[in-house]
C-alpha cells in the first residue's frame, strides 16, 4: 500500500521564489541552445552562389533585320523573342516542344522555338508572326483565318498561321488531308481545326488566282 502524499510538505518546499528560479534557469537553457544553433541556421540560410557562364551577345536575323541581344547560353529562341526582342506574338505553351504554340519559321521551315537555343540559331532567318505581314498588308493566310473564323482564344493561332504559310510556300495546291497533316502537331483547346483547314484551302485558292 502506498503511503499518503505529504501535500503540505511539498507546498512548504516549493516557494514562489524557487519556482521562478527554476523557470528562469530553464529559459536560459533554451536561449543558450538557440544561440548555439544560430551559426548553423545562418549558414544554411545563405544562398549558394550562382555558377555558370555569363550572358553572351548574340546576333539574330529576325523578320528581315539583324538584332543583337545579350542572352544566357541556356536561353531558348522563344524566350529570346518574347523577352529582349519583345516579339510576344510567339506564345509559349507547354515549353516542351509538344503543343507547337511557339512555332516560328527558321529558313522557312516551322520549328518549335521553345526547343532550340538562341545560340544555335546561327545565321538562319527567323520569321515570327509579326514578320509575316508585308508593309502592313496581311498575309493571305492571316486574312483567310479572319474570314473563316479560324481562331477563338488565339493562343495557338500564330503558330498555326505560320505552319500553314510554310505549307503553301512548298505546296501551292494542298489537299485538306495535307493541311490536316501539317497542323497535326498543333494543340488547339478551342477545337478550331475544321476552320483552320478551310482557311488554308481558301488562302491557297487566293494565292493561285
Amino acid at each position: 500500500m502506498h503511503s499518503p502524499v505529504d501535500v503540505q510538505g511539498l507546498r512548504s518546499r516549493m516557494s514562489r521564489r524557487s519556482f521562478l528560479k527554476g523557470t528562469t534557469a530553464a529559459a536560459a537553457g533554451v536561449t543558450a541552445l538557440e544561440n548555439a544553433l544560430t551559426p548553423a541556421a545562418e549558414a544554411a540560410a545563405i544562398e549558394p552562389p550562382v555558377l555558370g557562364p555569363d550572358a553572351l551577345s548574340v546576333t539574330l536575323h529576325v523578320n528581315g533585320a539583324l538584332r543583337t541581344v545579350p542572352v544566357e547560353p541556356r536561353t531558348t529562341l522563344a524566350e529570346t523573342l518574347r523577352g529582349p526582342l519583345s516579339l510576344t506574338g510567339t506564345k509559349i505553351g507547354c515549353d516542351r516542344g509538344t503543343c507547337s504554340a511557339c512555332t516560328v519559321l527558321l529558313d522557312g521551315a516551322p520549328v518549335a522555338s521553345c526547343s532550340i537555343l538562341a545560340l544555335d540559331v546561327g545565321d538562319r532567318a527567323v520569321t515570327t508572326i509579326e514578320g509575316l505581314a508585308a508593309k502592313g498588308t496581311l498575309h493571305t493566310v492571316q486574312a483567310a483565318f479572319i474570314e473563316h473564323d479560324a481562331l477563338q482564344c488565339g493562343f495557338c493561332t500564330p503558330g498555326m498561321v505560320l505552319t500553314c504559310a510554310a505549307l503553301l510556300e512548298r505546296n501551292p495546291h494542298p489537299t485538306a488531308a495535307e493541311i490536316r497533316d501539317a497542323i497535326s502537331g498543333h494543340f488547339c483547346r478551342c477545337g478550331s481545326y475544321p476552320h483552320v483547314i478551310d482557311a488554308a484551302l481558301a488562302a491557297a485558292e487566293t494565292r493561285r488566282s
